[in-house]
């Protein structure tokens, strides 16, 4: 048994002609598997054409909350044609991203709410961006219940709220930021959640982890996440690889 990285943007043009070399870094990180996720038309594609010679990635697609300007009524009716053509497993990752925009939030509601129809409908999960926005997104996720449930990716909420994610039936995914010296947020979720709703995630090329920032973030930084967690939890790193591995692979199927 590996690692599995949750949540990794490995097509996007910050790794356009490493991917073969990358494979090679993490078979040698012990990275069992990992979620290539694709808010682009072009990284999905590239992802497809790369799944014809790896088999060690799962591709996840949806229409992320800060792109949704430029998404129309015609692609929310490809979308599906998109993913079961593509026989794509996971929808994602979607939800409300308030950081950056404030003024489009009810536009970023409906485009939620209609990717989570569509996941209900192809009965399969949902990965989960929630920025500024966590009470918006719990209601929405408890009103329009995903049947097929999901993840709240790099989670940076309090523990109550994580609690009431888990009671509706998502896992929780912390990345690198639980590896800071000031995540006093992330570590108190680290230190109180249940190991079998946890999954880990490095979001790459995005937030590195101590003591690797600066750098490149990619897979193979998982370990330095799955680490803090067993750190913090006082347990051992197997423990913390076993159970999230194991939640992955119960959740994405």
């Amino acid at each position: 048994m590996g690692y599995i990285d949750s949540h990794a943007h490995m097509c996007s043009e910050k790794f356009r002609d490493e991917f073969d070399e990358l494979i090679i870094k993490f078979n040698e990180a012990n990275i069992e598997r990992f979620m290539l996720v694709c808010c682009e038309k072009s990284d999905l594609d590239l992802a497809i054409e790369h799944k014809k010679d790896y088999f060690n990635f799962d591709i996840a697609y949806g229409y992320h909350p800060c792109d949704i300007e430029k998404i129309n009524d015609e692609d929310l009716v490809n979308l599906e044609e998109i993913i079961k053509s593509n026989h794509i497993t996971t929808l994602g990752e979607i939800g409300l991203d308030y950081y950056w925009d404030k003024s489009n939030k009810e536009k970023q509601k409906d485009i939620f709410i209609m990717q989570i129809a569509i996941a209900n409908k192809l009965n399969i999960p949902i990965i989960v961006h929630s920025r500024d926005a966590i009470q918006d997104t719990y209601d929405i996720l408890k009103k329009y219940d995903k049947l097929n449930k999901g993840v709240i990716h790099c989670y940076s909420s309090s523990f109550d709220m994580a609690e009431k994610f888990i009671k509706l039936g998502y896992y929780i995914s912390l990345a690198g930021p639980v590896t800071f010296k000031n995540a006093v947020v992330q570590k108190d979720v680290a230190k109180n959640i249940d190991l079998k709703y946890l999954l880990i995630e490095t979001d790459s090329p995005y937030l590195t982890p101590h003591p690797k920032r600066g750098e490149r973030n990619d897979c193979s930084n998982i370990v330095y996440i799955a680490q803090t967690i067993a750190d913090i939890k006082e347990i051992s790193v197997e423990k913390v690889m076993e159970a999230t591995t194991s939640n992955y692979y119960d959740l994405f199927k």
